[in-house]
Parts: structure tokens; sequence; C-alpha cells
């Protein structure tokens, strides 16, 4: 881990120092693998020559491409469902609990009955009118 990260983990040149690390150490296999495939086909040379003049097939490994860097899978993810709303005055009572709901486009009413239930109680409740958007049945 990091060192003075404050337990955050490794930071991005801590990262990228890790990558270099390890693309630097398939170089070194890659010579080495290489180096010794040279090696074994000098060996064989050598060997092959039995003096009846007949050489035999060499066996080469294939080398070994560097594999090409692989795309993340697309995932797939759920879409969420649009719901519709609509918006909808609501008068409220004192304890927030809906006393009627009007369409949008009917505030007027809305309001007559806010003042209507204002009047009734004169002091001793308090009612409201609310914009409130709620789902509409399909």
């Amino acid at each position: 881990m990091a060192k003075g990260r404050g337990g955050r983990g490794p930071s991005r040149m801590d990262k990228r120092r890790e990558a270099e690390a390890a693309e630097a150490r398939e170089k070194d296999d890659e010579r080495e693998d290489e180096e010794e495939d040279e090696a074994e086909e000098e060996a064989g040379d050598d060997a092959d020559d039995d003096g009846d003049g007949k050489k035999k097939a060499a066996k080469k490994k294939p080398a070994k491409k560097p594999a090409a860097p692989k795309k993340p899978a697309a995932k797939r993810t759920r879409v969420a469902k649009e719901v519709r709303r609509k918006a909808v005055w609501v008068v409220y009572d004192n304890a927030s609990k809906p006393v009627e709901e009007f369409p949008f486009n009917q505030k007027a009413e809305a309001e007559a009955l806010l003042a209507k239930k204002l009047l009734e109680k004169e002091g001793k409740a308090t009612f409201y009118l609310n914009l409130v958007k709620v789902e509409m049945k399909e």
C-alpha cells in the first residue's frame, strides 16, 4: 500500500509504476524465450548432422504474440421505467393530512376551499395548499 495516503489506497503514480514494472518483466521474459529458442536451434543444427546429409526439421515454438488488450464486456443495465406524473393541488390540514385534491387547472377551486376551511375553524386549525406530483394511472 502507498505510504502517506491515509488508508485511501495507492495513488495514480503508484499504479503507473506497477504497470511499468509489469511491462518490463514481460519484455524480459520475451527476450529470455527468444534466447532459449536460438540456443535450441544452434544446438539442434549441430546434432542433426549425422553424416548422411539429411537434416531433421527443427521444431520451432511459435512465437508468443502479446495478447491484444481485451475490451471489458458491455454490461447490460436496466433502464428505469419512466413513471408519468401529473401535478395536482392538495389542501392539507394542520396534521399534514390531505383534505382534498384538485387537478392542476383548478387552482381557483382549491384556493376557495382553503379560504372556506380557514373561515370555519377561525384560528383553531391551520390549512395550507401545496402542489404535488402524483403518478398517473394508465
